[in-house]
């Protein structure tokens, strides 16, 4: 649509251009066909022609043409009808100010005295009536030249918001290359986190309750079960590291809802551990968004692991809560606790790709604890439903 209206406009420019030609050649062979003074005339034909292509378009060249006009016009009014038009356009487009009306007035002056055939006569109806059409002439060009300039102003107004269009266009263009760039790293760089963090959620853990019922095997004359429990923990960390490469979601999730998976992994845990843990479910259980889901049972694997590996507890409690908004899983036990402050809020890299969880689903992670009294650890999740 653009380039149709640039080559509309090109076309129009070459048009104008050529129209004084035109309309100087139509008067020529009017005069021609009615046989008035032919070599005079075709004399002031070509001056006006080379007027019209020499002389730089300005107030100099306006007085002459207006004046060839008149010397064309006394050859034959068919100059007054058609090559005059040329004099209202250039006095309109080359002169500023009151010098545009003196230009249309004086070409109007030699059409009307054409068409009357001289000079009005010197009476009051007379001047009158010279003076009426001459008005009437410039007033319909001046009417005309004004519509004129508005759509030209309104053509050259559409003309720089379209390059200014495409300027942003342009300049869009690099931006989105640019974000493409930034997008890329991004995914890389949360890419390079994910797998971080699935690492840790489970060859690391899986790799510290293999070294913990190995070392239980050692001191206990029941070393049998930790040796079992320690090559199950070894078959599923390897599990779900394979499903971690293939960013698949974790196995308890695959079997059961989280409520059941949650209760499993609590029961498993405590289990392996010899420490009593309780589950809770409030509210009314319904399927959430997978990721919701695998956030917050990754949140309860990692806190069970570091209330096994860091807290000494000796009870353990998780409490699932169902509202409307929001989904809750708050972790509590009677551990050694520490001191968040001292820590950066709660940090090694299992509470910080904890909190890395919760935050992209735009959720909350509160960790409450001071050394000897224990560890509760909130996170908070939106309620998004499953499908």
């Amino acid at each position: 649509m653009t380039e149709r209206l640039e080559r509309w406009e090109r076309l129009q420019e070459r048009q104008l251009a050529a129209t004084p030609y035109v309309l100087l050649a139509v008067s020529v062979v009017l005069c021609l066909m009615t046989g008035e003074r032919p070599w005079s005339m075709l004399a002031l034909a070509a001056a006006a022609a080379g007027w019209l292509w020499l002389v730089p378009r300005g107030p100099v060249h306006v007085a002459g043409l207006v004046a060839l006009i008149g010397l064309l016009c006394t050859h034959g009014m068919w100059f007054a009808s058609f090559f005059g038009f040329v004099g209202y356009l250039h006095s309109w487009w080359y002169l500023r100010g009151r010098w545009r009306f003196v230009g249309v007035s004086a070409t109007a002056a030699i059409s009307v005295m054409t068409y009357s055939g001289g000079l009005p006569e010197p009476t009051p109806s007379g001047i009158l009536t010279f003076l009426f059409f001459t008005a009437a002439i410039v007033g319909g060009v001046v009417m005309f030249s004004f519509f004129g300039e508005v759509t030209m102003e309104r053509s050259a107004e559409r003309t720089r918001m379209v390059q200014q269009l495409q300027d942003t266009m342009r300049e869009n263009a690099g931006l989105h290359a640019q974000l493409l760039v930034q997008a890329r790293e991004a995914g890389v760089l949360d890419e390079r986190q994910r797998m971080a963090a699935e690492i840790h959620d489970t060859l690391g853990q899986g790799l510290t309750g293999i070294i913990t019922q190995l070392q239980a095997a050692r001191r206990s004359e029941d070393w049998q079960r930790h040796v079992d429990i320690a090559v199950r923990l070894a078959r599923d960390s390897l599990a779900e590291a394979r499903r971690s490469v293939h960013a698949v979601g974790p196995g308890h999730l695959a079997a059961a809802p989280l409520d059941e998976a949650l209760r499993a992994v609590v029961t498993e845990w405590g289990e392996r551990t010899e420490v009593t843990a309780e589950f809770t479910v409030t509210g009314t259980v319904r399927p959430m968004h997978p990721e919701i889901e695998e956030t917050l049972l990754r949140t309860a694997q990692e806190a069970l692991a570091n209330a096994a590996k860091h807290a000494g507890a000796s009870r353990v409690g998780l409490t699932l809560s169902y509202m409307d908004d929001v989904t809750t899983l708050d972790v509590r036990d009677d551990g050694a606790g520490f001191d968040p402050a001292r820590v950066g809020g709660g940090g090694g890299f299992g509470l910080t790709s904890m909190r890395r969880r919760v935050d992209r689903l735009a959720g909350t992670l509160e960790i409450e604890s001071a050394p000897g009294a224990g560890t509760a650890i909130s996170a908070s999740v939106p309620a998004v439903a499953r499908g």
